[in-house]
């Protein structure tokens, strides 16, 4: 893997911490299609990619709720910018009810970004700010910030009672809002975050329930419903297909 694919990540600026997750490159530099598995991690990706047989595109990946197949093409590069869900209204002008599990190709010359862009990562990560810094809001809705700082400070492992008493919002108009903005349910939503909570867990041989799931058999079974493969295969990592497994970092 380290011979075929680079992998580099960085944390954002301080002042997008709520809205972007990181911003991080992936390159292909074998001749070779790398098939990979790509697992929910309650992300929004911003990917801008070429390859030896693709020009310049960019294409925005809304959260997944199964295990996706792709290939990697040969020589391909890609800079991405990984996004909370809190972002996307700000930045995007839209929801993404349409896109769960699903990508939708946007114009070439998106933010004013070209395949000149993709030659320096830290001068992308710059420009990608900037533009990012000039689309947000002066005003953030506390409600929305306090749901997902619940629920990523809880790994997911809280319930939608739980988040309504403390975020000042209802369980009908946390639902609402999630169903309306994101095309799924919020205890959807936390289900994702605690699995991607335990993917260094499994990584590091950790193969019983670390996120407060009920028991042995329940961390199983959903692992087994957002994985498509049991915690056993996650640590095999056969021919390291799962991206996010080959390109976590040791804590």
């Amino acid at each position: 893997m380290e011979n075929e694919l680079k992998y580099q990540a960085i944390k954002p600026d301080r002042s997008l911490a709520d809205f972007v997750e990181s911003f991080w490159l992936l390159q292909n530099q074998s001749d070779c299609n790398r098939e990979v598995v790509v697992l929910p991690d309650g992300r929004v990706d911003l990917f801008f990619t070429q390859s030896a047989t693709e020009s310049f595109h960019v294409t925005l990946l809304g959260i997944q709720t199964q295990p996706g197949k792709a290939i990697i093409a040969p020589l391909r590069q890609t800079y991405a910018i990984s996004f909370n869900p809190l972002a996307v209204q700000s930045v995007f002008q839209t929801n993404i009810v349409n896109l769960v599990d699903r990508a939708t190709l946007l114009p070439p010359n998106f933010w004013n970004f070209s395949a000149d862009d993709l030659n320096n990562f830290d001068s992308f990560c710059a420009k990608a700010t900037n533009k990012i810094q000039s689309l947000l809001p002066l005003e953030v809705d506390n409600r929305k910030r306090t749901l997902f700082d619940l629920i990523y400070a809880s790994n997911g492992a809280i319930t939608i009672k739980e988040l309504a008493a403390q975020s000042f919002w209802s369980r009908q108009q946390i639902n609402r809002y999630f169903d309306q903005q994101f095309g799924l349910t919020a205890k959807a939503y936390c289900n994702i975050i605690r699995f991607r909570a335990s993917f260094q867990h499994i990584k590091e041989g950790k193969l019983f329930p670390q996120q407060n799931f009920a028991d042995q058999s329940h961390f199983i079974k959903e692992v087994k419903k957002l994985a498509g493969v049991s915690p056993k295969e996650l640590l095999k990592n056969q021919n390291e297909r799962f991206i996010q497994f080959s390109t976590l970092r040791p804590t």
